[in-house]
């Protein structure tokens, strides 16, 4: 009897927590972003079962998952069934990506004519099946947490992992990417050289890529906790750094289908629309071309 209570106990101590790794619309870039782990992710495999990861291997373990991955934006219906399914078998589900997130840069679809974006992509527009909108994960079902970026940090998304199973919050910074960019010792691309950019409204976590070859930020880590997009796109069409059309498109990126940056696009196009029907041209006049022939000069 206690040999069986032994051997109990050495059985459990042997189940490892289940991992699974989900697909919806998207690039698989932020799954790549966990193959790059390498190293790291060697040492995941020891302390957890990658039970369901297409990307990684065929091998595929039944649920329930103990935490789920989940990539890429709701795009059709049945899609909208499958993630359902997903939080049905997971403990935990933690999102990863700008489409997942928000719904991508897929969401542009969102705020237009999804049927003529198929007639003019597809030969043979009526053999496609897919909804008006791309929707983020938690719009469909409970998201346990949300890690943004396009793609994703790999450091960031190791330390989601290991705080689930250690069942602690993840400790992801909620800042703006400023405050890691002045930390890299970068020179301030708006303040030296009048390049627009979304870095004081966006999440940190790439690692101030673009600031640090005199580019200005995109945004493509989304919204940081207190943004405030208006502020900023005031500011620079008020100094000639931009214009109010090019606020507008910088903020229908990578996170079109956040309501924050969407919101202040509209506006920004609607000042627009205004200006130009006074006649106030001066008022559209920015420095847009300035921003693109640096990007040509890094390019």
């Amino acid at each position: 009897m206690r040999k069986k209570s032994s051997q109990a106990r050495n059985n459990r101590a042997k189940i490892k927590p289940k991992l699974a790794v989900w697909k919806f619309a998207s690039c698989d870039g932020c799954q790549l972003s966990l193959l790059d782990c390498e190293d790291e992710l060697l040492g995941i495999a020891e302390i957890i079962e990658i039970a369901n990861f297409a990307e990684a291997s065929r091998h595929v373990l039944p649920g329930p998952y103990d935490l789920s991955l989940v990539e890429g934006s709701i795009t059709t219906s049945h899609d909208a069934d499958r993630i359902k399914d997903v939080r049905n078998q997971s403990r935990h589900l933690v999102t990863i990506g700008a489409c997942a997130t928000s719904g991508g840069v897929q969401a542009l679809r969102n705020y237009a004519r999804e049927e003529e974006y198929r007639k003019y992509v597809y030969a043979q527009p009526d053999y496609i099946s897919a909804l008006a909108t791309s929707t983020p994960i938690s719009n469909h079902v409970k998201v346990d947490f949300e890690l943004q970026g396009c793609p994703i940090n790999k450091t960031q998304l190791l330390e989601v992992i290991s705080a689930f199973l250690h069942g602690r919050k993840p400790n992801i910074n909620s800042y703006s990417e400023c405050v890691d960019c002045k930390l890299d010792g970068n020179v301030c691309v708006m303040v030296a050289h009048g390049t627009p950019c979304l870095g004081p409204i966006t999440h940190a976590g790439c690692g101030s890529i673009c600031p640090r070859f005199n580019r200005g930020c995109y945004g493509c880590y989304g919204p940081q906790d207190s943004s405030n997009p208006r502020a900023l796109g005031d500011w620079m069409v008020s100094m000639k750094r931009a214009s109010p059309d090019f606020v507008s498109r910088s903020l229908q990126t990578y996170y079109t289908g956040n309501k924050t940056f969407h919101e202040a696009s509209e506006d920004f196009q609607k000042n627009r629309e205004k200006a130009e029907a006074l006649g106030e041209t001066e008022s559209l006049v920015g420095r847009d071309t300035d921003r693109e022939d640096t990007n040509r000069k890094d390019t």
